[in-house]
């Protein structure tokens, strides 16, 4: 687990995640009908490199990809490849990058004329529910306060929480301790502290929890093939409460 201990150490984190930020809201601004999740992909890579920077999911644990893409019923981990977005689609971009050492994360699931009220109404709640986790992301809290926040807003809703693949302390690798589930009571795991950074990452389900691996390896589906969605900020714990370094 990283702890952030001087201020060059979180400039270089908000450096990091600043790039994810502006790769996330440039990609999304091109998911249309008849685009490829690889361009996708491929134009996030050009994005990064401008910057100088890397993806940080390139070769991860084998990885294939650039960035994840991740469309209705794929929950998380969805490689890039030949698949077109059709009108309809929600589609979940998931960006790592790393630049100097640090590392930045973060997602956004993109409705594509989305007109189904219930698919519009996952994507909003999870977009609440993860700000309802940041906003309980503060210096002498619980870590399972966050988790609550996510999982009441979800359940208050009527949707279901992934609890196979959850958020994660982030800094110089992209997996670190704690990880920071989206579902639990509120008040248990370690006290939070400032300078902790982290990785808090809802993913909803419109049907049941239940999900499954693909033979791919990696892309992640919901069991009964029903849409899901994910939204994920970096932040750092301050004195404050919660700065979020993958706002744009």
């Amino acid at each position: 687990m990283i702890i952030i201990k001087s201020e060059a150490e979180l400039q270089a984190m908000r450096a990091s995640c600043s790039v994810a930020a502006s790769v996330r809201e440039a990609v999304a601004a091109v998911v249309r009908p008849g685009v490829t999740t690889a361009e996708l992909a491929d134009y996030a890579a050009e994005l990064m490199a401008r910057e100088g920077a890397q993806s940080a999911f390139l070769g991860y644990r084998g990885f294939p990809g650039q960035i994840c893409v991740s469309v209705n019923a794929a929950v998380v981990h969805g490689i890039p490849g030949a698949q077109r977005v059709e009108l309809g689609d929600i589609v979940s971009l998931d960006i790592g990058v790393r630049l100097d050492g640090f590392i930045g994360d973060t997602a956004t699931t993109v409705m594509v004329g989305v007109t189904d009220p219930d698919v519009v109404r996952l994507v909003d709640t999870t977009r609440r529910a993860l700000h309802a986790g940041i906003d309980k992301a503060r210096a002498g809290g619980r870590l399972s306060d966050i988790s609550h926040a996510v999982e009441s807003e979800a359940v208050s809703n009527g949707f279901a929480v992934v609890r196979e693949f959850v958020g994660h302390g982030i800094g110089r690798s992209m997996h670190e301790d704690p990880q920071v589930p989206n579902f639990g009571k509120a008040g248990r795991g370690p006290r939070l502290r400032r300078g902790m950074t982290m990785a808090i990452e809802p993913m909803l389900n419109m049907g049941k929890a239940d999900v499954e691996v693909m033979e791919d390896g990696w892309t992640v589906l919901t069991r009964d093939r029903k849409p899901s969605a994910h939204f994920e900020h970096t932040i750092a714990v301050t004195a404050n409460g919660a700065e979020v370094l993958t706002a744009l």
